[in-house]
């Protein structure tokens, strides 16, 4: 079995710099042979059972599972974090987000007498990719994330642990926030709701229609806008003075974001760009 082999079998889904890049990753995380050892034959001397178990891996991926999937990890702002069918895979986009907020906020303060910590509220963590990160860069804040499934916050669970953070993990419907969520205050409300239409499936991937959960993407063609709506209108009954939205969007809606938080009332509106130059986050502070 050559590395040749091995990236061939995957050509028939994706193109063959992608194969590479994808057997390069599972060679290199999975059985720690790097790209020079690639070159210099070392994956010709895998064991018997190295050699099933990597078989055993290109067979989940010729099936169109997501390599993320296969190796339970995916890297994010620098740290590696477990993630499963049960959570939205993280994207790379999503950093830009979590560094717009670090940039507004990382202050230097004194340690001898320290500011009132920022209360976060991190809104559909998921894997807490971005609640993680921020717990860990941004200076002198509590952060609190919810989701609605329960699949998800055992994953979002481990990764704290993981990275030894202190977030506070709820199981909370934004659609539907309990009595005891109305009654916290919040500094920075952030989010990256579901917001793919239904009649954008036939333009997606297939390894994402197969394997990550529907309801972390979709939201309904009649109502795209549906959780910004929602945090918005939750953030103007938590927020505290100065109290600020980020939002990812759907680059399609994000003019249609920014319209409906100015009709709420949000001011200091502000759209920023991802890193591949598309129109996908916004900020409003409450008014």
């Amino acid at each position: 079995m050559t590395y040749q082999d091995l990236w061939q079998r995957l050509t028939p889904l994706y193109d063959e710099g992608e194969a590479q890049a994808i057997v390069r990753l599972v060679l290199e995380v999975q059985f720690g042979i790097t790209l020079t050892d690639i070159y210099t034959g070392k994956v010709n001397e895998l064991s018997r059972n190295e050699v099933e178990e990597l078989d055993k891996i290109i067979s989940r991926l010729e099936h169109s599972e997501p390599v993320q999937y296969v190796l339970g990890r995916e890297a994010f702002c620098g740290r590696a974090f477990h993630v499963a069918p049960g959570v939205l895979i993280p994207r790379p986009e999503t950093e830009v987000l979590c560094r717009w907020i670090e940039e507004d906020y990382n202050r230097p303060y004194c340690a001898l007498q320290p500011p009132v910590p920022l209360q976060v509220l991190d809104v559909g963590t998921g894997s807490g990719c971005i609640a993680v990160t921020l717990a860990s860069d941004l200076y002198n804040s509590a952060v609190t994330a919810w989701d609605i499934s329960g699949d998800a916050l055992l994953i979002a669970r481990e990764n704290v642990h993981q990275w030894q953070v202190r977030v506070e993990l709820k199981m909370e419907d934004v659609l539907h926030p309990s009595a005891s969520a109305m009654q916290q205050q919040f500094d920075v409300i952030v989010s990256n709701p579901p917001y793919i239409c239904e009649k954008e499936r036939t333009a997606m991937a297939k390894n994402v229609l197969a394997y990550e959960p529907e309801t972390a993407l979709f939201v309904p063609d009649d109502d795209p806008l549906r959780f910004y709506r929602a945090i918005a209108e939750y953030g103007l009954q938590v927020f505290s003075e100065e109290g600020t939205l980020y939002f990812e969007t759907n680059p399609i809606y994000i003019n249609k974001v920014k319209e409906m938080l100015s009709c709420l009332g949000y001011k200091q509106i502000e759209q920023r760009e991802d890193q591949f130059g598309k129109l996908r986050f916004i900020k409003a502070i409450r008014p």
